[in-house]
């Protein structure tokens, strides 16, 4: 017997990549103690995706996929610059969905690799 045959296996992996982003939070003029965050500001993003995967044997290559990630914000499709964590998550996801349905996700989204958010997404 087999170790499938006896547990409910579910797989994920993940890559890690960091960008620079500048972004701003407009509503904090009102919040006080961080209204410095209204202005623009730089960062370092620090992204993990996880994707959900069917077998034990690359079903998406590590490395393909990395490049793939990294190439979609060097090449202009998705952009960092003026967005949360959260929607820097949701748009990775939106893509991610489109192009490998019917997978579960996990984005981490982090600034500086201090703060961020971590967000699951089921198609």
């Amino acid at each position: 017997m087999t170790l499938a045959d006896s547990v409910k296996i579910s797989r994920m992996i993940y890559v890690k990549f960091q960008k620079e982003g500048i972004h701003k939070y407009p509503a904090a003029k009102d919040i006080a103690g961080v209204e410095f965050l209204q202005h623009p500001h730089r960062h370092i993003f620090h992204i993990k995706v996880g994707i959900q995967v069917f077998h034990d044997d690359r079903d998406l290559e590590f490395i393909l996929f990395k490049r793939e990630l990294e190439g979609l914000y060097s090449g202009g499709t998705l952009q960092l610059d003026f967005k949360s964590c959260e929607m820097i998550s949701d748009d990775l996801a939106s893509y991610l969905l489109d192009k490998y349905p019917g997978r579960v996700l996990a984005i981490d989204v982090s600034e500086d690799d201090e703060n961020g958010s971590v967000t699951s997404y089921a198609a």
